[in-house]
């Protein structure tokens, strides 16, 4: 099989966009990833899975911790510089939640210590232990097919016999 077609196939899998954020003496550092998704509710895990040669691998092995940022529709901006797609002049700007850093204006921040880790093909595999939570208002960004998307709200009418 070719890799193209393994590709198109799992891009086909719409996704929300998170920016995974850990900090280390060097000082804070951030990365775009949809390879997310909760693991348990108790105790409440979460997973997130990095490719072997993400420079922020290094850097939650260092720290010992991360945050997963959902991103709001409106963040398409900050998706794209945490990819590399883009370079900005602006300064991103951090909050903290549990003496961690996460994205100001995320849908959803995460906050996780690392519990486990496993080296599975070309990507490691993080177990977070969430240690916070923090909800705000707004719709997420979604990846599907290569591009950035957006809800459509869906009207619900009901059928009156």
């Amino acid at each position: 099989m070719e890799d193209r077609l393994f590709r198109n196939a799992m891009g086909s899998f719409s996704t929300g966009v998170t920016v995974i954020v850990t900090e280390t003496n060097e000082g804070t550092h951030g990365m775009t990833a949809n390879a997310f998704m909760s693991q348990s509710l108790e105790p409440r895990l979460i997973i997130i899975s990095l490719k072997e040669d993400a420079h922020m691998l290094n850097k939650i092995n260092e720290s010992g911790f991360f945050s997963v940022n959902i991103l709001s529709e409106e963040q398409q901006d900050l998706s794209m510089i945490f990819a590399g797609q883009v370079k900005s002049a602006k300064k991103v700007e951090f909050d903290y939640l549990d003496g961690k850093p996460v994205i100001s204006g995320a849908i959803a921040q995460i906050t996780c210590t690392v519990k486990s880790e496993y080296v599975e093909g070309d990507h490691t595999i993080f177990i977070g232990h969430v240690t916070e939570v923090h909800l705000e208002g707004g719709e997420p960004l979604i990846f599907s097919k290569g591009k950035y998307r957006r809800l459509e709200k869906a009207g619900v009418t009901a059928n009156s016999d």
